[in-house]
């Protein structure tokens, strides 16, 4: 079904992936993003891997200065909803600066609020996190699990989650979808677009991924004392693919169903993967080292954590489907072709 959808956040990682899933379904895309952690470059790569049909309005959502231009913007476009993805996202970064997330990821829900009900248009899809978890649970996690973040980061989406699930509450005529992602890894198969982190990377596969290239020297392994089968902490990594048709999937389901109100699903894989075997699986795919060193644990870490992601499939008709072999190597032909990310 052709759609009209405001992608916040568009030209980031996970935005490009999903900017390529939409237009490759017939929809038009309207991204927003100020370009603080992702490349112009990402919107001429998402044209020409999947055609015209992808705008631009570069404009920061937490801004209030921003918020009249983008208003009018998104009312001019003519949405049918959204895929909110923007605001900062580095676990590590939110603990040490807590309050430059709350003052990010916060009001640019706001906004993004405020000019849908402009445009009339009354349908989202979040980009939340297995973060709102924390470690309360015994994996497989499903979507009953309790909630209880060990980071600002994850207690931002946890705190947008319950503003939209308010919102759905008052307001019959709002269509919702929090997707709980686990850990998105690869890159379109093109090798086109792809993770390309400013700075140090926060995030385990693109750091692999750049000492693979020869960018950093080694690779940090934040803990390796944790009660896991090797010691390293273990995630659910998920293909970035897999995660962008997982969208596509939300958004189909919030237009046929008559009164959805807001849902919640987990976006995983579901099994675990430690560093050690992401590390393993990265040297098959690249054919190269990949230098390592044992560093203390970071604040807000957990040990293990990985999805259950039944209720996706048996609601969006959605599941993962691509392994951690098509992961790595997916995401060394976007590093190895591009080895200095979009500057290349």
């Amino acid at each position: 079904m052709a759609r009209r959808i405001i992608v916040t956040g568009g030209a980031g990682y996970i935005g490009s992936h999903v900017c390529v899933e939409l237009l490759r379904a017939g929809g038009k895309a309207l991204v927003i993003d100020n370009f603080a952690n992702s490349s112009p470059k990402a919107l001429e790569r998402i044209r020409d891997i999947a055609g015209a049909g992808a705008e631009l309005l570069r404009a920061d959502l937490a801004d209030a200065n921003d918020a009249a231009r983008i208003i009018d913007a998104v009312k001019a476009f003519r949405p049918d909803g959204a895929v909110h993805l923007a605001g900062l996202k580095a676990v590590g970064e939110s603990v040490a600066e807590p309050v430059r997330y709350y003052s990010v990821n916060l009001p640019a829900t706001f906004t993004l609020i405020r000019a849908l009900e402009a445009a009339n248009a009354r349908m989202i899809v979040f980009s939340s996190s297995a973060t709102v978890y924390g470690d309360l649970n015994a994996s497989p996690v499903d979507e009953t699990g309790a909630v209880g973040p060990t980071n600002p980061y994850g207690r931002t989406k946890l705190f947008i989650e319950e503003m939209l699930n308010d919102l759905a509450r008052a307001d019959a005529r709002w269509k919702i979808c929090n997707l709980r992602y686990f850990n998105p890894v690869g890159a379109d198969p093109s090798g086109r677009i792809g993770e390309d982190p400013n700075g140090v990377p926060n995030n385990l596969f693109p750091f692999i991924a750049q000492v693979a290239v020869g960018r950093l020297p080694r690779l940090k392994i934040y803990g390796d004392d944790y009660p896991t089968r090797d010691g390293t902490g273990v995630r659910d990594y998920i293909h970035v693919c897999d995660l962008a048709a997982g969208h596509v999937a939300a958004l189909d389901y919030l237009a046929r169903e008559k009164a959805p109100g807001a849902q919640c699903f987990n976006l995983g894989a579901g099994k675990g993967i430690s560093v050690l075997e992401a590390i393993a699986a990265f040297k098959r795919a690249s054919n190269r080292d990949i230098p390592h060193e044992i560093a203390p644990r970071r604040a807000g870490d957990i040990a293990e954590i990985y999805a259950k992601p039944d209720r996706a499939q048996k609601l969006l008709g959605w599941r993962a489907t691509r392994t951690l072999d098509d992961m790595c190597a997916d995401h060394w032909r976007w590093q190895s072709e591009n080895p200095n990310g979009y500057q290349d």
